[in-house]
């Protein structure tokens, strides 16, 4: 099968190129594409840098990953999928696999995720997707456990790939050397996500625009027994199918 590796954290991302390490050692085919800076937070935008239509592909060379064919896009992780089933990639993708995140992608938030964008948007097109998270905090770390995710793939893809074609499926894996993480525990998704942007405005001085100041602090409230957000705190990966964007019969029914 032919696997589509990318995510929201760019081409420079150490979580990227293990899930592709992981990705070639499950056996498959895999190309490597992703955007060319960081694009944390932008869910299932397809913004491009576009001049007179054309996007800018820059071939790349991964460490460790020289036989992979691999890109970095000036665009956002969706574009990238998108181009991958419109035109760009023949013969196509037959899965989407994102990430591995810097930082969990758990909650009701996911929908700001570009790593589940990216899903998300494959499965608009028939295809399997598999976003992978790590619990490493916003901004990662120096020894961040990558390897605790490729160890669960074999596990993870046997079962997306026995759901109906174009499932999408969320995995997040606590920081913790394999040996010391729970069994994979099936999750709901919590009200809320690991953590919590406030926003407060500041008017301008004088006629000077006025500014936005965001703050991220943890969640006030305690997550419910059995969402990912509680089970990741207690030490277990947990997996997620989510659903795309669909519409709800009925509207109309009762007038």
């Amino acid at each position: 099968m032919r696997a589509l590796i990318t995510n929201d954290d760019g081409i420079a991302s150490p979580g990227l190129h293990a899930l592709a390490r992981g990705a070639l050692a499950a056996g498959f085919d895999v190309t490597v594409a992703a955007p060319h800076v960081d694009s944390t937070g932008v869910g299932a935008s397809v913004f491009a840098v576009a001049e007179g239509r054309r996007v800018k592909v820059h071939p790349q060379v991964l460490p460790g990953l020289e036989q992979v064919p691999a890109f970095s896009v000036e665009a956002h992780p969706a574009f990238i999928v998108h181009a991958a089933g419109d035109g760009w990639f023949d013969p196509r993708p037959d899965i989407v696999l994102s990430g591995i995140n810097v930082g969990a992608n758990v909650g009701h938030a996911v929908i700001h995720s570009g790593t589940v964008g990216a899903v998300l948007t494959g499965a608009l097109k028939g295809w399997s997707g598999l976003a992978t998270s790590l619990d490493c905090g916003l901004r990662g770390r120096d020894g961040a456990h990558w390897e605790s995710v490729v160890g669960l793939l074999p596990e993870v893809l046997e079962v997306l790939l026995a759901r109906p074609r174009g499932t999408v499926l969320s995995l997040n894996v606590p920081d913790r050397p394999a040996a010391e993480i729970g069994p994979l525990r099936e999750a709901e998704l919590a009200h809320f996500g690991s953590v919590q942007v406030r926003v407060e405005h500041e008017s301008g001085v004088e006629g000077a625009p006025g500014t936005l100041l965001t703050t991220i602090s943890e969640p006030d409230e305690i997550p419910a027994e059995g969402t990912d957000v509680a089970l990741l705190a207690q030490g277990h990966p947990t997996l997620s199918e989510l659903r795309s964007v669909s519409s709800v019969p009925g509207l109309l029914d009762d007038r």
